[in-house]
């Protein structure tokens, strides 16, 4: 982190925020923020769902220690604009906030409004960017702080950062990857963004990529799939997300951890157990194969796969 100057201080003392975040990249970004004196008005966040694996730190929490003003509106209507125009904010910021602010909202903010967006913009934008990348078999991830327009994660850059995407990670590793990011661009960026001098290099959408929300039925293996494409599939969805999963026997297998035993080749009809270890089960796939360490029928206790399977693990079955 760059030191921040006696200036920088000052302005960033007269430069009031509103922030709607969520999330360990919301809660981090925060952090950021107090720590250089910014003056902090009103946080928006979401209620936990208690369908989702709740694993990162609470924004709602951390405002509550520093005196922070916290809502929870499911949505931001005209009521709430008129309440955050009376509060003056110099900078809005968008930390993992799950609904689409308004540009009339984003108008309140003379200084500007900002989003931290997990990935390498005009790359992945839209929701889930790090899933959506490990579905893909991208080897790189970032994050990016923008200004903020009518159009999701469309408009100009202030500033990016990468990393290496490595076939250890899952989406959570790759999340905690890019938090520390996050904090960097803050740490670098908010001293200009409250002086009135955010840098902005305008973004080519139409050389990216958008993606949508992924839903619980888009983690379906395919074991005709290529091993790679199902190995980052699994990696993409598991914990703390939904999981990879298979039909069979009219219930659900899910995967939870697997690893590429082999990249080509025709190893079996797809789908048939090639080979059975002490933990493990290697399945074939429609080009190579892939051994699963861990997995659970729907409504049982998680296992190693050879556990899970029982006597239903040998070779020449049908998974």
């Amino acid at each position: 982190m760059e030191r921040t100057t006696s200036i920088d201080r000052a302005q960033i003392a007269s430069a009031p925020c509103v922030l709607f975040a969520y999330h360990e990249m919301g809660y981090a970004c925060i952090e950021a923020l107090l720590a250089m004196g910014t003056p902090i008005t009103a946080l928006f966040t979401h209620e936990d769902d208690p369908n989702e694996e709740i694993w990162w730190r609470s924004c709602a929490r951390l405002a509550r220690k520093h005196g922070i003003a916290s809502f929870t509106p499911e949505g931001v209507d005209r009521s709430w604009q008129e309440r955050i125009a009376a509060l003056k904010p110099a900078v809005i910021y968008s930390f993992y906030y799950r609904y689409l602010i308004p540009e009339s909202v984003l108008a309140l903010a003379p200084r500007g409004a900002y989003n931290m967006h997990g990935s390498l913009l005009p790359k992945y934008r839209g929701r889930a960017p790090v899933n959506w990348m490990l579905v893909n078999g991208e080897r790189e991830a970032g994050a990016t702080l923008h200004h903020m327009v009518a159009r999701a994660d469309a408009g100009d850059i202030v500033g990016q950062r990468a990393v290496t995407i490595d076939d250890e990670d899952t989406a959570l590793t790759l999340y905690r990857k890019l938090v520390p990011l996050g904090v960097e661009l803050i740490n670098e960026f908010h001293p200009l963004i409250a002086s009135g001098c955010a840098p902005r290099r305008p973004q080519n959408v139409a050389d990216g990529s958008y993606f949508g929300r992924r839903r619980r039925e888009d983690g379906q293996i395919d074991w005709n799939w290529p091993a790679r494409r199902i190995f980052n599939l699994v990696r993409a969805v598991t914990h703390p997300y939904p999981g990879a999963f298979v039909n069979l026997d009219g219930g659900k297998l899910l995967i939870w951890k697997a690893r590429i035993a082999s990249e080509s080749g025709n190893r079996g009809a797809p789908g048939t157990i090639i080979s059975v270890g002490d933990d493990c089960v290697e399945v074939a796939t429609g080009e190579g194969s892939l051994m699963l360490l861990v997995a659970q029928f729907d409504g049982e206790m998680e296992n190693t796969a050879r556990t899970v399977f029982g006597a239903a693990a040998r070779v020449g079955a049908r998974i």
